[in-house]
This record gives structure tokens, C-alpha cells and sequence, in this order.
């Protein structure tokens, strides 16, 4: 089964369907590349990606160990390069809870360093990840 389906509009813009759920979202190329950078660009959703992953797999980590991270956030930065144009760094900065044990830290630190976007972005990708506890 398909797990989803991009249309392209024109413009230089697509829609893309979750096709289990429903749910929508649009992309446009970015103002530095002909486009009107009015919506996230498909790079963006892969480096923003990397973030939806590492905190969805804290927060399966951290209900087994019972602790909260709701309303923890991710701020997302991404840098381009040409020839090839790719993605060439990917920073992540994490603002969680405080009244996490640096035992729990540890292992949830661990956990998103492990997440399977991580593992599946070229390795010549760099990816800064910055971790700030009791925010």
C-alpha cells in the first residue's frame, strides 16, 4: 500500500496526501531556486523531518521511562550547497523539560540520535544536534 501521493499544481508548487489519514500539505520551490517560498520546500520537509523523528522517538522513550516532554520543541536550521544543490548541514536545537535525571537525558538523547531519519540521511550531510534541558 502507498503511503502517499504528491500532485504537482504548477508554479512549482505540489500537494501532498497522507493517503491513511487524509491530511495535506503543500510545497513551493524556494525563493533561491525560481520558486515563491510560500510553504516549506521538499528539502525543508526532510530537514524538518530529521526533528519530527528525533522527538517522536523520545517520545516513545520517554513514556517507557515515564517521563513528560510535552510541549518540548525543535528548532530546525538548514543549509544548501551546490554542485550537486543538496542539503549540506542540518541543525537541530532541542528546548525540553527540566526535572529530567541526567540518566533519562542520557537515554533519550541517545534514543533521537538513533531515530531512523538520522540513519537514513546521506552521511555527508551534517547534522548538528544541540540538546538544552530545563527550558
Amino acid at each position: 500500500m502507498s503511503t502517499s501521493k504528491v500532485t504537482y499544481l504548477g508554479n512549482l508548487r505540489t500537494e501532498c496526501e497522507h493517503l491513511k489519514s487524509g491530511n495535506t500539505y503543500i510545497t513551493d520551490a524556494p525563493t533561491d531556486n525560481n520558486g515563491k517560498g510560500e510553504a516549506f520546500s521538499p528539502t525543508d520537509t526532510v530537514a524538518t523531518g530529521l526533528a519530527n523523528c528525533m522527538l517522536t522517538v523520545m517520545g516513545i522513550k520517554a513514556r517507557d521511562l515515564e517521563v513528560v516532554l510535552d510541549g518540548s520543541t525543535a528548532e530546525v536550521t538548514k543549509t544548501m550547497a551546490a554542485n550537486p544543490r543538496r542539503i549540506s548541514k542540518i541543525e537541530v536545537v532541542f528546548q525540553l523539560p527540566s526535572g529530567v535525571s541526567e540518566k533519562h537525558q542520557k537515554i533519550l538523547q541517545n534514543t533521537a540520535n538513533t531515530c531512523p531519519v538520522h540513519h537514513s540521511l546521506h552521511p555527508d550531510i551534517e547534522k548538528i544536534i544541540t540538546f538544552n534541558w530545563g527550558s
